[in-house]
Order: C-alpha cells, then structure tokens, then sequence
C-alpha cells in the first residue's frame, strides 16, 4: 500500500519558488490502479519521485507498506519498481546484460538473476531479441525491456511514469496488459498519464492533479457523477478552467 499525506514539494531557482506539488494526499491499495492525470507541468512526476525516494518532501509524509520514506528509503525501494521516462535505453548492451547489471545494482544474486531474466523473458515475451544490441530493437521492445528492468527484484509496487508515451498501439497494448495482470496478482500499481483515454481503460481511481494539487479523485464513473458530466473530459477541463480562474481571481 502506498500512503501520501500533505505532501509538499518546491523548487527553487535563482528567480522564484515553484510549488510543484501542493499538500496532496491520497491511498492506493494493493490491487488497485491508481492514476494521476494532468498535463505536462502539473507535478505528476514529481509526486512520483517522492514516493519512490528519489526526491524528499519539504513536507508532509509518504508510507510505503507502512514504512516512511524518509527514513527507511533503502527498504522503499527494495520493494518498488519505477518506470520513467528518463529510462533510455540504448547502445551495445542487450536486454540479457542490462538485466544482469540493474540485478546487481540491487544486490541479487547472480542465480538469482538468471531465474528472474528467464521468467521475465517469458511473462513479456523477450525472448527473440533477449540477446540482440539495444540499438537494434523496437520501441516496443525497448519498452518491454524496461519493463523488465523495474521488475527485475520482483516488486510489490509498481510506479510507471508516463508508461506509453511514445508507444505504437501494439507496445501500448502490451503495456496495459501487464499493468492489469499485475492488478490482477494483487500488486499495487500507481501511474501518471497525460491522456485522457489511457487514464479511463486503465485506473481504478484516477486523481485529477492540477498546478501541483489534487482537485479531485474517484472512479471515471464517481467523477462523471459528482460533477455531472458526460465524460472524464468533461470532468477535467471543467476542473481545468474553474482552477485557472481561481488563480486569476487571487492576482
């Protein structure tokens, strides 16, 4: 279970303090997608950080099967498996070593390893290009490999930063299917999206994050109902736009 209370995170640079996440809060619970959806700049990836003990809050407290992170951050992340973005793999190296290298990062070993390269493999479909350069491979592949890097150590928690962009529809697809296989084995799992349609076929609650706050939180079905809409759209951009004029009203 992953619980963030009243977390707050700024950035200081030499003109001004940015707010990028804004006293949020919220739970998700083994078995359960959690979404974040916003646009880009709204603090999704932040957030993400935070909780996977990459960046410490300036306030406000983040537990992760009920250990806190700012003081066991080193069993956190024996226990998480976080996807981002920022992973581009390339070059040389193939799938089989990238494995072996991200294993020992985390102090598997080496058998160890080998078994949970050759299930991965398997469970993701790698096998045809488990040895083949990095440079070589598809996008989907890279993704797929990836995949496989955040799951090397077998972990309980899941957090994919942004998990298709940039994806064909077939990688996409091979991504929502893990994502609800994982639910499914009662993980948890806890993602950021931009799109609208990826947040609707995937999460069982999506929280909607705007200018580093949580503006709402529930089911596509809660939401459409509690602010009586026809769509999740809907939802969002009227939520976008009373937002924006609540900062206008405060100039």
């Amino acid at each position: 279970m992953v619980a963030v209370s009243n977390v707050r995170k700024t950035f200081t640079t030499r003109r001004k303090t940015v707010v990028a996440v804004d006293n949020v809060s919220f739970t998700v619970e083994p078995g359960m997608i959690y979404g974040l959806l916003g646009p880009n700049g709204a603090g999704k990836t932040t957030m993400l950080r935070c909780i996977a003990t990459l960046l410490t809050p300036d306030s406000g407290t983040i537990s992760v099967d009920g250990l806190n992170a700012s003081s066991n951050a080193r069993e956190i992340r024996d226990r998480v498996g976080f996807l981002t973005g920022d992973m581009k793999l390339s070059g040389n190296l193939t799938p089989r070593e990238l494995l072996r290298f991200f294993g020992e990062l985390n102090h598997m070993e080496l058998d160890t390893i080998r078994q949970r390269v050759q299930h991965l493999s398997g469970y993701l479909g790698m096998d045809e290009f488990l040895d083949r350069p990095m440079a070589k491979l598809s996008s989907g592949m890279k993704q797929k490999t990836a995949i496989a890097v955040s799951l090397i150590h077998d972990p309980q928690i899941i957090i994919f930063d942004e998990p298709t962009a940039g994806l064909d529809l077939l990688a996409a697809k091979t991504v929502a299917d893990f994502l609800h296989d994982f639910r499914e084995r009662g993980r948890t799992v806890l993602l950021s999206t931009h799109i609208m349609s990826e947040a609707e076929k995937l999460c069982d609650t999506i929280g909607i994050l705007l200018d580093g706050a949580l503006v709402a939180e529930g089911s596509r079905a809660q939401l459409m109902e509690r602010y009586d809409k026809p769509s999740l759209e809907e939802v969002f951009f009227s939520l976008a736009l009373e937002r924006g004029g609540e900062k206008n009203d405060t100039r």
